[in-house]
């Protein structure tokens, strides 16, 4: 186990629960094994984390992943850890694209991946906002679903548009940070976007959106942070998934 967040790199009083990770191979652009997985978790477990909801793509043109399938892979992944002795609780839900799709089940009623209290995550096209944005987020919430919208500081559409985030939040919608992201990870304009929802208290969950063994390396430069600390004295709804 490496254990690189230890001395060097004190933990502060973490989130606990990781609820955005791609956890289970072969079903999209996640890890590409289980043992990558487990090694993961060690280092989710060595960060603090005790539980991690990873989140399957579901996306129509690239990754059409069913209930079924990603159960399937769930429980192979808890049956590995309990061979080893592992004691991390592994949930899963999905991280539904946007189109007409997902749409189409939402409107059909169909049963969708859900985590905690029907929270269900989803996210756009990085460009350009969905013109049926409001109207989608409605039908959710008629649904009994409450939406939570992956990753917000990488949606070049919501740069520095402060009153669409606002009025996003304003008709329920959740917000989720990538942890890297407080970090400059993915670039600076996305991690000054992070920074500002977090002044903006517009921080409702963190994630990992942790991919591969890289992501989870990484993630140490989040302990620490300035901005990464000040969320997590934010009132996160991580602490009571």
């Amino acid at each position: 186990m490496w254990n690189f967040f230890k001395k060097k790199y004190p933990t502060p009083p973490l989130f606990k629960t990781d609820i955005h990770s791609h956890l289970l191979p072969n079903l999209d652009d996640g890890v590409s094994s289980f043992e990558e997985a487990v090694l993961i978790i060690e280092l989710f477990q060595d960060a603090g984390f005790t539980k991690a909801i990873t989140t399957p793509h579901i996306m129509n043109d690239y990754y059409r992943n069913t209930s079924d399938g990603i159960k399937q892979k769930a429980d192979e992944l808890r049956k590995i850890l309990l061979q080893k002795n592992i004691h991390f609780d592994i949930q899963f839900a999905a991280e539904y694209y946007f189109d007409e799709s997902l749409i189409s089940l939402v409107s059909g009623g169909s049963e969708m991946l859900t985590f905690g209290d029907k929270y269900l995550l989803f996210e756009t096209n990085t460009f350009a906002e969905p013109m049926s944005l409001n109207e989608f987020i409605f039908q959710l919430k008629v649904n009994g679903y409450k939406p939570v919208l992956a990753h917000p500081e990488r949606y070049r559409y919501l740069h520095n548009n402060y009153n669409r985030i606002e009025d996003l939040v304003d008709r329920g919608v959740l917000l989720q940070v990538n942890a890297l992201s407080l970090t400059g990870f993915y670039s600076r304009p996305i991690q000054v976007a992070a920074n500002k929802l977090v002044d903006m208290k517009m921080v409702h969950f963190l994630g990992s959106d942790c991919h591969n063994l890289k992501h989870a390396q990484l993630l140490k430069k989040a302990i620490g942070n300035k901005y990464f600390t000040k969320a997590l004295n934010l009132p996160l709804m991580n602490y009571s998934i």
